[in-house]
Parts: C-alpha cells; structure tokens; sequence
C-alpha cells in the first residue's frame, strides 16, 4: 500500500483509491483487507455514528451483505472496528442495497452495506448511509473517515472502551417486502408473464419475497420466470451489469420466447433496475423516470401538495418536458447517487431519477431503489389500457416516454483531458460552428441547441479517476445525434489512441 505524506499526518496510508468520492470500492484482498475493513468500521463509529447517536439508548449501526463469497469476513472485521469503539451493530445478513436503506430508515439507524455492486467477483466495497438512510458521501463523512481510517492503519485502533459493542443477528426481509407492497398495490392488475434476471445477484433473494410469496405475503397476479436467481458471487453467467447492452442479450430472449409482457434486469446488489418490453427491446431509464415520475407527481397533485422530481443533467428532456407540463417543479442536478439524494432531502421531492437506473422515492427514505421503481412499472403496465378497452403493451407504453434519440455514455480515454475538452470548446462556443448555443458548466460542460432546429444537446464530463471524458448526445432526430456525437467525437479523441470503457453507472 503506498503512502502519502500531509503535514498535519505525515506518512499515513494512502486510501483514496478505496475510499471514493461516493462509497468504498476495491479488490480483496489488496487493497480492501478485512484489516482495512476494521479500521474503516472504527472511523465510521467515530465520525458518523457516535456524533450522530441520540435518546437513552446505546449508539447501533445496522450493517447487510450481498453475496459476494469476502463478504462475510469483511462484515466481521468492520463490525470489530465499530464494536472496540462502543457501537452497537445488528448483522441483517444477506439483503440487497435497498434492503439496507430500508433496515436505516426503518430503524433511524446509521447503516454499512458490503457490496461491489457491479463490479467483477475479485471486487468488494461498502455504502454508508446515515440514519433515516441520508447519504455518507465526500462532503458528509466520508472523507473524514477515509483520513481517520489511514490513521487507525497507521497508529493502531484507539484502546478499546471500556464497554465494547454487541452485536445480534435481524432478519428484515419481510419487513421489507411488506414496507414495499404499502407503496405500490399489484393486488388488482391484469395478470402479467415477467421475466426477470437476477444476474446471480441480490434480486434472486428480493424478488421472490417482495413479488413472490417467499417473504409470507399473498400471491399478486404476476407469472415471474426466473433467470440466474442462484446467488453466486463469481457471476457464472454474466456481469451483473444490465447497463452494458450484453448483459441484457439473455433477458431480452427469454422475454421473446416465453411470451412474456415485460422483462426486469437488476444489477448485482440489486438497487437498480432496468426494464426490456415484450419485443426484446431495452426501455430506456429516462423513460422509466417520466413513467414513473408521472405517477408519483399525480399522486401528489391528488394529495393537494405541490410535486418536485429530480433529475440528473444527462437524462433525455423528456424527463422534464413531461414532468413540469404535469405540474411539477423539476430540479436538474450533477450526476452520482449522493447529488441526487442531497437534492432529494433538500426539495422534500417525490422522486428521483438517473440515466443508470437509479430511481429515488420519498416514500423510501430519499433513497434508491430498483424494485420500487419495478413495482411502478408493473403497476402501470397492468392498469393501462386502449381507447376501446384492450391492454396496452410494454413497447407502445414506453414510446409515449422515448421521443428523442439518444447516443448512451460513450467514454473515450485520452492522452490529455483538458487539451481534448477545449477543442470542443473552441469549435463549439468559442466558434459557435454548429450556430448559437447556450452552455453551463453544472457537471462538465453541456452544451445545448434545443430551443431552435434541429434541436440537440450533449454534455462532456471527465471522470474523477481516470483520464476519461464521457460523452451523452440527444436530438430530435437521429441523423442529427449521430452527427453531432461523431464531431465531438473526432474532436475529443483527436490525435490520441483511443479505448472506449464501460458506462459509468452514477
């Protein structure tokens, strides 16, 4: 592990590759350790869930796994870090990430979740969360406890209190799968025929509880087929990814081959959600937002309260087009989980939602969730209907919400990053070749010529990591995305050789 001097705490571990702007994430067991583990337990004690404890009771954070085979000895050692420093911990065991945001919220307890999401095998990570599940992100505790942590790997761990934490296992499965069936009611929907990939991850446990009858509740009118919902950490059958177009090909044939209404892909720790129609084909997550972003402004405007959504600046205008003609105040914001949920809490919104399926509900804690979201999918799907009575299908569902044409995330990897982003600057600001537009810098640069034809837009952001720029085009029509893609393309990757990535998942 390499080192790196400050002078306030000179020649203490360098974390920052682990300890990311938004979560933990790393391969086991170099550098993420069960080591490593304890000392971020300890500083997560410190600095988020002793401050933050209050009433009589003893401080308690609340800690979940998904199935990744380093999991368990991972768990042990951070909840060791946070019991040598007096905390509590309930062990919930295996759950996805929204399962451990429900465990925060319903608990109003700070909360650890380990899990990669949907990283290879080798990967392992952690998502803090605050009680009431509030993000821990860099300007909210994480960076404290990443320079606490170095200091615990480099000192040593405070000597122990004098009455050291417990800990005690909780199943909350079906507190779970009931907290969902109050938000969503399937109970009076058409029958529909689901498929839905597991990906060998968390939703092979969550699906059958909240869908199913695992969890003890009554049978809803959905014939689920189930695809890799053996939870398997090594991911046998493919990456637990649905954002990559690939990882899809499985789930978009079985839909066609058993005639089913609707297919559900959910990524490894099973907090997003993506959805394929009853042709194979991938709905977009920005039409999934304004569906179900619709639903939730109605449900509020019914409710005699004023509706605000959320959303990031890539996702299609149609989120906000249709969202603010049904009455809602619309909120734009940077990309990455806790942006959203920081905007969630700050608006009192009803929804969220993110170009990577991440989808974020007031009535779950101004936290993510994919089966929520999946559930409001479902709902609308079963409920719709023709003119003249007859079930409107999945495909002609989503077209109401897919009016543009979008490139997705391309991400070019460049020799210098600043140099690639003036050149687009130059060409279309400075120069104004493609006419006049209109440009901010909220999260990288996004440069938009909508309100007149032809109608485009497209933002460029260098990643925080890696020196990579990704770049999202929309228009109207799909000669003009193709060409205004193309010539920031060039543009971007002029002179360099090139190596295109994975999308980044927010």
């Amino acid at each position: 592990m390499t080192h790196a001097a400050t002078p306030d705490l000179p020649d203490l571990p360098d974390l920052s590759g682990l300890i990311k702007a938004y979560d933990v994430r790393g391969v086991v067991p170099d550098p993420f350790s069960p080591e490593v583990a304890r000392a971020i337990g300890a500083a997560f004690a410190d600095v988020v869930v002793l401050p933050g404890a209050s009433g009589p009771g003893r401080a308690t954070a609340v800690i979940g796994n998904d199935m990744r085979p380093s999991g368990p000895d991972l768990v042990t050692a951070f909840a060791d870090g946070l019991t040598r420093r007096g905390v509590d911990v309930i062990l919930i065991g295996l759950c996805s990430t929204d399962g451990l945001y429900h465990a925060s919220g319903a608990l109003d307890l700070p909360g650890a979740m380990f899990t990669a999401s949907h990283n290879p095998a080798e990967y392992n990570g952690i998502k803090m969360c605050h009680a009431g599940a509030r993000p821990v992100g860099e300007d909210s505790g994480l960076a404290a406890v990443r320079t606490l942590a170095a200091r615990y790997l480099a000192e040593g761990l405070p000597a122990e209190v004098a009455v050291p934490g417990t800990t005690e296992n909780r199943e909350m499965l079906a507190e779970y799968a009931t907290f969902l069936r109050t938000l969503v009611d399937l109970g009076g929907i058409r029958p529909l025929k689901v498929v839905v990939d597991a990906g060998n991850g968390m939703a092979g446990l969550t699906v059958p509880a909240v869908l199913g009858t695992a969890a003890g509740l009554p049978e809803l009118p959905l014939d689920v087929v189930p695809l890799y919902f053996e939870l398997d950490g090594s991911f046998p059958n493919h990456e637990a990814n649905p954002l990559e177009p690939e990882n899809l090909r499985d789930l978009q044939a079985a839909v066609v081959e058993h005639g089913a209404d609707i297919g559900l892909a959910f990524d490894g720790d099973a907090d997003r959600c993506f959805v394929v129609d009853e042709l194979g084909a991938a709905v977009s997550p920005s039409a999934v937002t304004a569906l179900v972003g619709l639903r939730e402004v109605a449900r509020e405007l019914e409710a005699g309260r004023t509706p605000t959504v959320i959303h990031n600046l890539i996702t299609s205008r149609v989120v906000p087009d249709l969202l603010s003609g049904a009455g809602a105040t619309t909120v734009r914001t940077r990309v990455g989980h806790s942006f959203i949920k920081a905007e969630m809490a700050a608006n009192d919104a009803v929804f969220g939602g993110e170009h990577s399926a991440h989808y974020y509900f007031r009535d779950f804690f101004f936290a993510d969730t994919g089966m929520l979201a999946a559930m409001h999918v479902l709902a609308a799907l079963g409920t719709s209907t023709t003119p003249d009575g007859r079930p409107v299908t999945m495909s002609a569902l989503a077209e109401a919400y897919e009016p543009y044409v979008a490139s997705g995330e391309i991400n070019s990897r460049v020799d210098d990053v600043p140099a690639a982003r003036a050149r687009v600057v130059e060409a279309y600001v400075t120069q104004q070749g493609a006419g006049p537009v209109e440009v901010d810098e909220l999260d990288g640069l996004t440069v938009s010529h909508w309100d007149d034809h032809p109608r485009w837009w497209f933002n460029l952001r260098a990643s925080n990591t890696e020196p990579l720029l990704r770049l999202n085009v929309e228009a109207a029509d799909e000669d003009v995305m193709v060409k205004v893609r193309d010539d920031v393309l060039a543009l971007v990757r002029q002179g360099t050789m090139v190596a295109s990535t994975q999308p980044e998942e927010g």
